[in-house]
């Protein structure tokens, strides 16, 4: 069920409107549309017998807004400065709660030239909400209205971002629980490095990834702050980076520089589908980006997506933790939900290893005690040129199950 909310301050009531106590309505305008947010998400509720959980979106918001829906930073235009601003604006949503948001990608008002139309993909791919969004008087943009190399260039951004929807989903669960945003400024990873404090132009995803906007055209190069002592592994390529340097990177057309922070497991599903639904019974890879001491950790949260039954306990939550050379899997779940249960045949398909320092040939799988080959196999399933990275192919390992895997 999906709603979409607008409120603007001379549709709702006149801004000198009084309320009771001599109140204009223009005091009051965001947290009337505050209450229609959370009447239209109980209505629906009601409306679905309190089985389903409803999506409603809205530009107007209060505090609190975030428990009823998402929400988006309004009425842009289809230019630079718009985009660049983007950031620093959904940063700043996240940081008072409200982490469900984004930017109209492509701008609301105006008609983006091709270029900046592909870039706002390719950041919005990894914003919280991710949409694209005009104004009926502009003109259409398709992703295929561009000529077939900028259709390709905003597949492949919508491509990244269904891939990641299992770490978003586990990032949003973590939100959920404790408030901390999806999308993450600099300094909020590392507080203790000065060099993050004033930069807007970067920001995380979770812990574990970076993601550097472009926000000028015809860009060939961009300079890439990668805090802390570890180290950082471009997306796009596998290539390991030093923490705690400033790198001007070359940028193609094909994406904005993202990397994956040492230290850290980021689950992804690799196969591409029509639609998210679609993927719910697809396998899982697990992208290892090891440390200076070979270790790293991660989670993965998983449920029907659709009803309520999490609240009791129907959900997946796994630990991964890689150490001494071998794979973990553990349950997260607390045992005292477990009223309703959730289950998923979905496995894990493969296990990429980045900056592992042997040349292993093969893993052991435990209970099942059956073995896995490792080989150089591509970063990215159907993709172009693709590089080959270090893999565990076809561990097989159900996602819902307690597992090791050792290298041997």
């Amino acid at each position: 069920m999906y709603e979409f909310l607008l409120f603007y301050n001379q549709v709702t009531m006149p801004r000198d409107a009084l309320h009771i106590g001599g109140v204009e309505h223009r005091e009051l305008h965001n947290a009337y549309g505050y209450y229609f947010h959370m009447a239209t998400m109980d209505g629906l509720v009601k409306r679905g017998d309190g089985k389903d959980r409803p999506f409603v979106l809205s530009r107007a918001f209060f505090p609190g807004s975030q428990r009823y829906g998402a929400v988006w930073t309004g009425d842009n235009m289809a230019e630079w400065e718009h985009l660049r601003v983007s950031v620093p604006m959904i940063l700043t949503l996240g940081l008072t709660g409200l982490t469900f948001s984004g930017a109209d990608v492509g701008g609301f008002f105006g008609n983006p030239e091709v270029e900046l139309l592909v870039r706002w993909y390719q950041i919005g791919a990894y914003y919280p909400f991710f949409r694209a969004h005009a104004h009926h008087d502009t003109k259409r943009r398709e992703p295929w209205l561009f000529g077939e190399r900028n259709t390709e260039l905003m597949r492949e951004a919508i491509h990244v971002r269904y891939m990641l929807l299992p770490y978003f989903y586990t990032l949003f669960r973590e939100a959920n629980t404790t408030g901390v945003p999806v999308m993450r400024p600099l300094w909020m990873e590392f507080p203790s490095d000065e060099a993050t404090f004033s930069n807007d132009e970067a920001f995380m995803v979770g812990s574990g990834l970076l993601v550097q906007g472009i926000f000028t055209e015809r860009v060939k190069h961009a300079s890439v702050y990668l805090p802390g002592g570890q180290s950082w592994y471009c997306l796009n390529s596998g290539t390991a980076y030093k923490g705690g340097t400033t790198y001007k990177v070359e940028v193609s057309d094909d994406g904005v520089p993202a990397f994956q922070r040492a230290g850290t497991i980021i689950p992804r599903k690799d196969r591409f589908r029509r639609s998210s639904t679609q993927m719910a019974n697809d396998p899982y890879t697990l992208v290892i980006a090891l440390n200076s001491t070979q270790e790293a950790e991660g989670e993965l949260y998983a449920d029907d997506g659709k009803t309520f039954d999490f609240a009791q306990g129907a959900f997946i939550h796994r630990r991964f933790v890689f150490s001494n050379g071998k794979l973990t899997s553990s349950n997260m779940a607390p045992s005292a939900l477990g009223k309703t249960q959730f289950s998923s045949d979905c496995v894990v398909e493969r296990i990429i290893l980045l900056g592992y320092s042997p040349g292993p040939k093969s893993a052991l799988i435990e209970p099942a005690n059956q073995k896995a080959d490792i080989e150089l196999a591509p970063l990215y399933l159907r993709k172009r040129h693709s590089p080959t990275v270090l893999t565990i192919r076809r561990p097989n390992v159900r996602i819902a199950d307690d597992w090791t895997i050792k290298i041997l």
